[in-house]
C-alpha cells in the first residue's frame, strides 16, 4: 500500500501561503514484512549451524594446543552473540512507529551492525595479543585434532555463509562478513594443520592467526564505517545528488532544483528531501507529481519530501546558497 500526502498550506493561511510540501513515499508494508521475515529466518539458520560448531571448536582448540582453533572459537562465539542481536534488531524494528520515533524503530538494524563492527575489531585485537604470546613461546600443537575440527568448522562456515547470501540487508552484510572471516579462519587452521603434520612447523599455528586477523580487522572496519555512515546520516552509496538535480531540473514548469537532503534508515534504501522553484502560472500539484515519479523511475526513491517554492527559497535567510547551482546539503 503506498501513501501520498499534500498539504497547501494551512487551512486558516491558504491565500497567504506561496509554498507547497509535499510528502510521497511508498510504506509497502506488506513488502517490508516480508523481507525482514526472510532476513529474520536466514539469521535465525546462519546462528544455529554455528552454535552447533562453536563448540566443537573452542574443545578442539583447547585439546590440540591450537591458538589457530581457539581463535576460530572464539571468534564464531562473537559471530553467535552478533547473529542474535541482529535477529533481536530486525524484531524491535517491526514495532510500529510512535510519537516519539516517528520512522519507528529500523535504526535498530543499523546499530546492530555497528555493534558487530566494533566486536569484529576487537576480536582482531584479541587474536594478534595471543597469537605474538604463542609466538614467543610456541606449544606443540597436534596436527592431526587441528585438521578434523578445523574441517567440521569449515564445513559449517560454509554452510552459514549459503544461508545468509541471499540477504542484502545490513546485517545480513554483517553477518555475511563475520561468517566470511570465520570461513578464512578454518581454511588457515586446515593449511596450518597441514603443515604441522608434514613438516612438524608449529609457528605456522600463530602465523596464520595473524594472517586471518588482518582479514577479519578489514571485514570489521569495512562495517563499522558503512553502518557508521547510516547511523550518521551520511549519503546513502550510489545516490548522486548531482544527477538528481539535472534530471529534476529539466523537467516541465521546474525552474530549478536546491536544499536536496539524502539519508537511509537502514542503509538499503534512500530517503531524500528538496526544493523545487517552479515557473509562474505552473501546476503545483503536475509538478509535483513530476517530480515524485521521476525520482521513483529513474532513481529507485520511494520516500520523498518535495517543498514547492515560486520565487524566494523559504529557507533563504538560514540557507545562504539555497539558489545556488548543485546546492546538495547532505546531513
Amino acid at each position: 500500500m503506498s501513501g501520498r500526502h499534500h498539504h497547501e498550506g494551512y487551512p486558516d493561511h491558504h491565500d497567504h501561503d506561496d509554498h507547497d510540501h509535499h510528502h510521497d513515499h511508498d510504506h509497502g508494508g506488506h513488502h517490508h514484512n516480508h523481507a525482514h521475515n526472510a532476513s529474520e529466518r536466514r539469521l535465525w539458520w546462519a546462528l544455529i549451524v554455528l552454535a552447533a560448531f562453536t563448540g566443537l571448536e573452542a574443545v578442539g582448540g583447547l585439546l590440540a594446543h591450537s591458538i589457530a582453533l581457539l581463535a576460530e572459537a572464539a571468534h564464531m562465539l562473537a559471530d553467535c552473540g552478533s547473529l542474535l542481536l541482529a535477529v533481536l534488531a530486525i524484531r524491535i524494528s517491526k514495532r510500529p512507529a510512535r510519537p516519539d520515533r516517528t520512522y519507528g524503530h529500523r535504526r535498530y538494524q543499523p546499530l546492530a551492525a555497528y555493534t558487530n563492527g566494533l566486536l569484529l575489531l576487537g576480536i582482531t585485537v584479541g587474536v594478534v595479543v595471543e597469537a605474538v604470546r604463542r609466538l614467543m613461546s610456541v606449544p606443540q600443537v597436534d596436527g592431526a585434532l587441528m585438521m578434523g575440527v578445523a574441517f567440521a568448522g569449515g564445513v559449517a562456515n560454509l554452510g552459514a555463509f549459503l544461508i545468509l547470501s541471499g540477504g542484502s540487508s545490513l546485517n545480513e552484510r554483517g553477518a555475511r562478513a563475520h561468517v566470511l572471516s570465520d570461513l578464512l579462519g578454518s581454511l588457515a587452521a586446515i593449511v596450518g594443520a597441514g603443515l604441522i603434520l608434514v613438516f612438524h612447523w608449529y609457528p605456522a599455528d600463530p602465523l596464520l592467526s595473524l594472517a586471518v586477523s588482518l582479514l577479519i580487522f578489514r571485514s570489521g572496519l569495512q562495517l563499522t564505517r558503512d553502518s557508521a555512515q547510516v547511523l550518521l546520516e551520511g549519503t546513502p552509496p550510489g545516490f548522486d545528488a548531482a544527477a538528481v538535480e539535472r534530471e529534476l531540473a529539466g523537467l516541465p514548469n521546474v525552474r530549478s532544483i536546491h536544499h536536496i537532503h539524502a539519508w537511509s534508515l537502514t542503509g538499503e534504501t534512500p530517503i531524500v528531501t528538496l526544493h523545487a522553484d517552479c515557473a509562474d502560472g505552473a501546476d503545483r500539484r503536475v509538478v509535483l507529481e513530476n517530480v515524485t515519479g521521476t525520482l521513483r523511475r529513474r532513481f529507485g526513491v520511494e520516500h520523498v519530501t518535495v517543498q514547492i517554492e515560486d520565487g524566494e527559497c523559504v529557507d533563504a535567510e538560514t540557507v545562504g546558497d539555497c539558489h545556488e547551482p548543485r546546492s546538495m546539503q547532505v546531513p
